[in-house]
C-alpha cells in the first residue's frame, strides 16, 4: 500500500539506534524500548498551504535521516510495518 502525506507531514521509518549511528553503547532487548528519536524519510507531503495560495517547500526529501521530538509523531502500521507520520516542523535536524 502507498501512503502519501498531506500538507507539511512526513512519513518516516523509525530508525534504531544503531542504524542512526556508525557507533555507540549497544543497548540489549531487556532494556525497555523508548520512543524513536531518529528515522529516514519515505514520503512527504506537498507542502503547508500559505495564506497567498502558494505551498512551501519541503525542505526533507525521502532518503534523510532525520531527528525528531520525542512525542510528536504518531505511529500506525501498514503491511506489517512500523511507520510514523509528523509535520515538518517537529523535524529537528537532519543527519549527515
Amino acid at each position: 500500500m502507498q501512503v502519501n502525506p498531506l500538507s507539511d507531514r512526513v512519513l518516516v521509518k523509525a530508525l534504531s539506534e544503531e542504524q542512526a549511528t556508525k557507533s555507540g553503547i549497544i543497548i540489549p532487548d531487556t532494556v525497555e524500548k523508548e520512543k524513536p528519536e531518529k528515522g529516514e524519510v519515505v514520503a512527504t507531503g506537498p507542502g503547508k498551504l500559505l495564506e497567498n495560495g502558494q505551498r512551501a517547500p519541503m525542505t526533507v526529501k525521502p532518503g534523510d535521516k532525520v531527528m525528531f521530538k520525542k512525542y510528536a509523531p504518531d505511529e500506525f502500521k501498514i503491511d506489517g510495518q512500523t511507520l510514523l507520520i509528523l509535520e515538518e516542523g517537529d523535524i529537528l535536524a537532519v543527519l549527515a
